[in-house]
């Protein structure tokens, strides 16, 4: 199974909604569990939110382009901005946390994609941050034993 979808935003913290609306729909149309595009969505949310607040030296305008893309049972999120250049692959995230009220810059987001998604890639292109997530479709179905369930007996 193939699909795709092209979003484009602009550098406006607004925007990031828009973008989560967009995912969902494309997760439901494309039978893609909830709990997938829930973590596909939080990734994401914290990366966009991220390159608006600290990709940009000035106060212009700039597009972000996101492309969902399913192959088969991967799904594939492409974030492209013309932000300074910053590769999360390389930077490192926080050994412990010792005040959320001063994170550092990318540490604890960057910490939650690479928990969140199966893979992170980054290029650096014509000027443009290309960062590539990526999440397995499949979920793992616990199957609950009958066997393994304690007998409620009732006694009087």
């Amino acid at each position: 199974m193939f699909a795709t979808r092209e979003i484009a935003i602009t550098n406006d913290l607004r925007e990031i909604t828009n973008v989560a609306g967009q995912i969902d729909e494309f997760c439901e149309t494309n039978n893609i569990a909830s709990e997938i595009a829930y973590a596909v969505n939080l990734s994401l949310e914290e990366l966009l939110a991220n390159t608006i607040s600290y990709a940009y030296d000035d106060e212009g305008k700039h597009q972000i382009e996101v492309i969902a893309r399913l192959e088969n049972d991967t799904l594939f999120i492409i974030v492209v901005d013309d932000g300074v250049a910053f590769d999360p692959t390389k930077s490192p995230t926080p050994d412990n946390v010792v005040s959320l009220d001063e994170p550092e810059i990318g540490g604890l987001g960057i910490l939650l994609i690479n928990r969140m998604m199966d893979g992170v890639e980054y290029q650096r292109r014509a000027d443009c941050n290309i960062i590539i997530l990526s999440k397995s479709t499949l979920v793992e179905n616990e199957e609950v034993s009958v066997e393994n369930e304690p007998e409620n007996q009732l006694t009087d």
